[in-house]
């Protein structure tokens, strides 16, 4: 839906060529190699997001490294990251809703429960607290229908001026991401 309001291409995160890996990794119980997969299925996106970009065009993703690093350092992994300075810098927009509603769209999903699934939820606190190092943009769902969200994310300043945004740059927190250059002037963000 946001990606057909902005006018931007939805670019998957984990390409179409990562999807065969990705079952046989998810299968296993190795975070860190899990951990390496999205991160090498993310930089094989960045590289696409970045042609898009260059090109003029709008990007969509639905999730980007924060999520990754977020979550699977959550699960335990301890790889230490340095991502490179190209990596296109997002306008990033972390929906959260309280914990009953949260419940209610999880079992509503149609969708199977992985074992990471079944994992993640034990590390809730733990995942909201290493996305709180990032800089987003939080957005409350809780009682909004899609279009709702839809709207007031189109009405938040995409250039992190935002009240509920965090405007600390990327890299700012050392052990999470070492600092990514902002594009230069006139080159549309994602």
């Amino acid at each position: 839906m946001l990606a057909a309001a902005r006018q931007a291409v939805l670019v998957p995160t984990v390409p179409a060529l990562y999807q065969p890996v990705r079952q046989t990794v998810d299968a296993r119980t190795n975070v860190e190699a899990r951990m390496c997969l999205y991160l090498s299925a993310l930089f094989t996106a960045a590289e696409e997001i970045q042609c898009h970009l260059d090109a003029g065009v709008s990007v969509v993703v639905e999730s980007y490294f924060a999520r990754c690093l977020a979550n699977h350092r959550a699960l335990g992994a301890r790889l230490g990251v340095t991502l490179p300075r190209w990596i296109p810098t997002p306008v990033a927009y972390h929906l959260v809703c309280a914990n009953d509603e949260r419940q209610r769209r999880l079992v509503g999903r149609n969708k199977p429960l992985s074992r990471w699934d079944a994992l993640i939820e034990t590390v809730t606190d733990r995942v909201t607290d290493a996305y709180l190092s990032f800089p987003m943009h939080r957005i409350d769902t809780s009682g909004r229908s899609p279009d709702e969200v839809l709207r007031v994310i189109m009405d938040t300043d995409t250039q992190g001026a935002h009240s509920r945004a965090d405007t600390e740059p990327v890299g700012a927190h050392p052990h999470l991401l070492p600092p990514v250059p902002r594009h230069s002037a006139g080159t549309r963000r994602p």
